[in-house]
């Protein structure tokens, strides 16, 4: 009974935590191959050390995940654009609305200034920076492994010898695989 050497890293429940494979420690991590017909429990620290196993990284799937990514991030961009120029044209519009009540004042002011020949004022208006909000990248953790060839032997052995053990056990069972006491003198 032979299976690829590709395993999936699941979680399971803390209560259906088990010992390591390799450390024995209690772990919620699991590593299955497809079709469930090999499984091991092994620490999450264990998949990051490169002895124990390589990650195996689907090329599709992450052009995919990275063309998702640009394009919602065009999409905040644009989003963003608009955003500004929405908010330029409405200060440009406060902007006038206000350069023509001061242009009023000033024109008042003037006259109040000439009269009593005084010193006109100028204020200035000063406009807040804009905030760049970039939402924080997600670093997904990798989730399907190979095993080093060793390791992987060790488990396909490990399969084998449950295999005949299992099949020894079923002939011990069957009342036929001893032989018989003889019947007849020798």
């Amino acid at each position: 009974m032979s299976f690829p050497n590709v395993y999936t890293h699941r979680k399971v429940a803390e209560a259906s935590a088990k010992g390591c494979d390799v450390c024995y420690k209690p772990t919620t991590s699991v590593l299955i191959t497809a079709e469930n017909k090999d499984f091991f429990y092994v620490c999450a620290s264990h998949l990051k050390e490169r002895t124990f196993c390589t990650p195996i990284v689907d090329k599709a799937a992450e052009a995919a995940k990275k063309q998702k990514a640009d394009e919602e991030k065009e999409a905040r961009m644009k989003e963003e654009i608009e955003r500004v120029k929405k908010e330029y044209e409405e200060r440009k519009k406060k902007k006038e609305s206000k350069e023509k009540e001061k242009e009023k004042e000033k024109d008042e002011k003037e006259k109040e200034d000439l009269e009593k020949n005084g010193e006109k004022s100028d204020t200035k208006t000063k406009d807040k920076p804009d905030e760049d909000a970039e939402p924080p990248a997600v670093a997904e953790e990798t989730r399907v492994f190979a095993l080093q060839k060793f390791l992987y032997q060790q488990r396909l052995d490990k399969k084998r010898q449950a295999e005949v053990a299992k099949r020894n056990r079923e002939r011990m069972a069957n009342p036929g695989f001893f032989p018989s006491v003889p019947k007849s003198l020798p």
